[in-house]
């Protein structure tokens, strides 16, 4: 059996996996990535597949139109002359890399002041930028935007330095994992910001239904953090213009590279609504046979 990995622009190293046996080919998308990504070139094309895998994750919808950069930007602003904080809670892969390039960017356009202070307080964050850094060739970033993207940035190593930085009181941009809330030290900073109407909370990639982020950007006016339920009067956005998957018209561009239909598709790796809506799109618009299969389904072709 020979194994191929083609990248498709998710993250750094993402990649779909093709593995031939004999005559017949098989093809995992794994994460597709966008073509307009902050930090990764667009996912490259896959000619030829018998049974292709392909996820859905944003298999319903279409990423917004407004400009992110633009949109995050007012927010700071607004928040900065309330005299509050924003606080950003990133996935430590790929998202926490992008919002610190974006943050650069605003400061150097004089869209954001110069000296406002960021704080990257993620140790999978800090480990992660480093790699992206060391293979800067592999990012659609220009060397200086690569070597510099953490010029301003203050790295927060120890949970002490991390608690000090909850308790500030001077307005300042916070990036922490976990990026659905979950856990990680994001939420002690959910913790101390969410009751105080002068902070942001600003959601910066899909948020799975039922986590904490999930309920935050549906409107929720408290949640429960550490075993306690904290209220919620900090302003919450979600800026779904950051996630580094693909959309639906997106991941339909990139199943119309293939140059024939695969004998069969499986539609995997998403919500039943967006798994089935992908499905049906995949039917219509290229008269594949797809499927959504069940869960621990075994499946001869």
């Amino acid at each position: 059996m020979l194994a191929e990995l083609t990248p498709v622009g998710h993250l750094l190293g993402a990649c779909a996996v093709t593995l031939r046996h004999r005559d017949t080919t098989l093809v995992y998308s794994g994460d597709v990535g966008r073509g307009n990504d902050l930090l990764m070139p667009a996912p490259q094309r896959i000619a030829h597949a018998d049974v292709l895998l392909v996820e859905s994750t944003y298999g319903n919808r279409v990423h917004p139109a407004e400009d992110s950069q633009q949109q995050l930007g007012a927010i700071i602003r607004a928040t900065l002359r309330r005299g509050g904080s924003v606080l950003l809670p990133s996935f430590a892969v790929g998202r926490a890399q992008a919002l610190m390039l974006v943050l650069q960017r605003l400061k150097a356009a004089g869209e954001i002041p110069e000296d406002t202070p960021v704080f990257l307080d993620s140790p999978m964050a800090t480990a992660a930028t480093t790699l992206y850094q060391r293979h800067r060739k592999l990012l659609r970033l220009s060397p200086r935007e690569a070597n510099t993207l953490c010029d301003g940035v203050t790295v927060v190593t120890t949970p002490q330095q991390s608690e000090k930085v909850s308790r500030a009181r001077y307005p300042s941009v916070i990036i922490s994992a976990s990026g659905m809330a979950t856990g990680g030290r994001v939420l002690h900073h959910l913790k101390a910001m969410a009751p105080n109407p002068k902070h942001s909370i600003v959601f910066p990639g899909f948020q799975v239904a039922g986590t904490r982020g999930a309920k935050l950007i549906e409107g929720a006016t408290e949640v429960k953090i550490f075993g306690e339920y904290v209220a919620v009067k900090a302003q919450v956005s979600h800026l779904e213009g950051f996630s580094g998957h693909a959309d639906a018209n997106e991941l339909m561009q990139w199943l119309a590279g293939f140059e024939a239909a695969p004998a069969q598709a499986f539609v995997v790796h998403g919500e039943a609504a967006a798994a089935d809506a992908l499905r049906s799109r995949i039917a219509d618009e290229l008269g594949w046979r797809v499927a959504v299969p069940e869960h621990l389904a075994q499946v001869s072709v």
